[in-house]
């Protein structure tokens, strides 16, 4: 069998995919099991990226696996608008449950993160009649036209692609760590509402419980709690971005369980499906009722396979502890994470680890939080790899290492990742 390597499928992706697209690593796998993965040449990779925090129950998860199967052998596509099925409203079901807060939940299905926030913007503009929206410095929210205009980051992301839908604002993230407070946030924000738009006019705010692409900052207690208010006071409705940091990831099933507030809608993708495409707006029945019949929805939005996928993930995670397995693993991540501070000062300035498995370290030049490294972040992205180890970097300033690996990593394989990691920091910091 001919079989080529990763550099020749790289020649060949360049060739006939588009650069836009680009890939971190020339390396192309070939097959994966829980937190490893093996290339097309036979190497052995600890992930530490899980596709972007999508495969949280492991790599080829037999249960997933075995759903899935089940499904493809009865039906892979139907439209759930036209002709539904009942693992579509058994996930909704389940979904409206796990939500936080006592008001009744309704749910619907698309295919990404990025329409799923699409349609939360939909859905809180049918609500209120109104039409502004609120985002936060740092923020990311997807790719397509609105949630690009949503996020608050612009290389690579908005870079020449504007001008972008109008009434999107952007306000301060409190980030300690740079010197943004919480009051400073809220200072910023009631100046949007004197110069910029008045909340009566605003329709939605959009926060993500952690800053995922944004650098893996979690958003203060005290920050959510002032933004329900806030909602409340002026009828706004508050979505709180849960792609990345639900369905267990962060040591509590939604990550917006920890500050003890309900959201008005809840957007969920990544993990919900255990690396099949499916995505979900979970929301008080009144706003998510608010669009007309037919407003909603998309050809393959709660794939029946997604779905089953879905429902198997929501039993593993349940069946095997992953909730409280995830808290585990950002202990231990926690613990070397410090250790490697305390050899390199200077060059670690932050360690985030307060949300289980949602786990980051952020690079600065002599110990200053206002020289970030971006270069030694990617050097050590590189040699990572070269020694077999994903790892995925992130920040606005691109000097952030984030850690998402899966939730039934081992405590050896966690261990041997590390012990990479170091290795690195000892080579390339002198």
């Amino acid at each position: 069998m001919n079989r080529q390597n990763n550099a020749q499928w790289q020649v060949r992706k360049q060739a006939a995919m588009a650069r836009g697209q680009g890939n971190i690593a020339a390396v192309y796998i070939d097959r994966a099991k829980n937190a490893e993965m093996w290339d097309v040449e036979g190497k052995r990779y600890i992930d530490f990226g899980t596709g972007i925090a999508v495969c949280s129950t492991g790599h080829s998860n037999p249960k997933i696996v075995a759903a899935v199967k089940n499904q493809l052998e009865r039906f892979s596509h139907t439209c759930v608008m036209v002709t539904p099925y009942g693992s579509a409203v058994e996930l909704a079901e389940k979904l409206n449950e796990l939500a936080p807060g006592p008001t009744p939940k309704k749910s619907i299905f698309v295919t990404t993160g990025a329409e799923a926030v699409e349609n939360c913007v939909k859905i809180a503009r049918a609500h209120t009649g109104r039409r502004g929206v609120i985002a936060f410095n740092g923020g990311f929210h997807g790719r397509t036209l609105l949630a690009m205009a949503l996020t608050g980051k612009v290389t690579p992301y908005k870079n020449q692609f504007g001008p972008f839908p109008g009434e999107v604002y952007h306000a301060p993230f409190p980030i300690d760590y740079h010197g943004v407070s919480v009051e400073d946030a809220l200072k910023a924000l009631d100046m949007l509402f004197k110069v910029d738009i008045a909340p009566s006019d605003v329709a939605a705010i959009i926060v993500e419980p952690v800053q995922g692409e944004g650098g893996f900052y979690p958003a203060p207690d005290e920050f959510l709690h002032a933004l329900r208010k806030l909602c409340d006071e002026h009828g706004i409705v508050l979505i709180a971005d849960e792609i990345q940091t639900g369905f267990a990831r962060t040591g509590k099933f939604f990550c917006c369980e920890y500050a003890g507030i309900e959201p008005d809608l809840i957007t969920v993708a990544k993990g919900i499906a255990g690396g099949y495409p499916l995505a979900a707006v979970v929301g008080k029945a009144e706003i998510m009722d608010a669009p007309l019949p037919g407003g909603l929805g998309g050809t393959y939005g709660g794939s029946p396979v997604g779905c089953a996928a879905a429902l198997a993930v929501i039993d593993v995670i349940a069946g095997e502890g992953l909730v409280e397995r995830a808290n585990q693993i950002g202990a231990l991540f926690s613990e070397r994470l410090n250790k490697m501070q305390g050899q390199f000062p200077d060059r670690i300035g932050d360690i985030r680890a307060q949300r289980g498995a949602m786990i980051a370290m952020e690079l600065v030049k002599n110990g200053d939080a206002g020289q970030p490294d971006p270069e030694l972040t990617r050097s050590i992205v590189t040699l990572a790899y070269q020694k077999g180890l994903v790892l995925l970097s992130c920040g606005t300033r691109g000097n952030v290492i984030r850690f998402l690996p899966a939730l039934t990593i081992s405590d050896e394989l966690v261990n041997e990742g590390l012990d990479i990691i170091e290795d690195c920091l000892k080579a390339l910091v002198s």
